[in-house]
This record gives structure tokens, sequence and C-alpha cells, in this order.
């Protein structure tokens, strides 16, 4: 019984910490744009990922 005097407010400050960083996310914009990560994988990226090298020209005069 003696252990409930310990872990009520351990799980309050755990609630509380939780709370706040949920409060923190909201206030950040972490929530702003739910569905845009879902259609960003459906644009089509035009930009190839490996660079090419330049080409060297050959002056044959």
């Amino acid at each position: 019984m003696d252990i409930l005097f310990l872990l009520i407010p351990i799980s309050l400050i755990i609630m509380g910490i939780a709370v706040w960083v949920f409060l923190w996310a909201i206030r950040s914009g972490q929530f702003d744009d739910l569905e845009g990560p879902a259609y960003r994988i459906l644009m089509d990226d035009d930009d190839p990922l490996i660079p090419r090298r330049p080409q060297l020209k050959d002056d044959d005069d």
C-alpha cells in the first residue's frame, strides 16, 4: 500500500510530460499537413539520383 504514495506522483509526472510534449508538437506545426507525406511518394522526380559526369569535347581541327 505504501508503494502507491510513490507510484501515483510518478505517474502524474509522466502524464504531465506527455501532455507537454503533445502540446509542444501541436504548437510547432507537427500536425499541420497530414496528407502531404502520403502524396509525396506518388510524385515523380525527374532529377537523376546519380549526377552524370560532363562529357569531354574532342577538338579535332
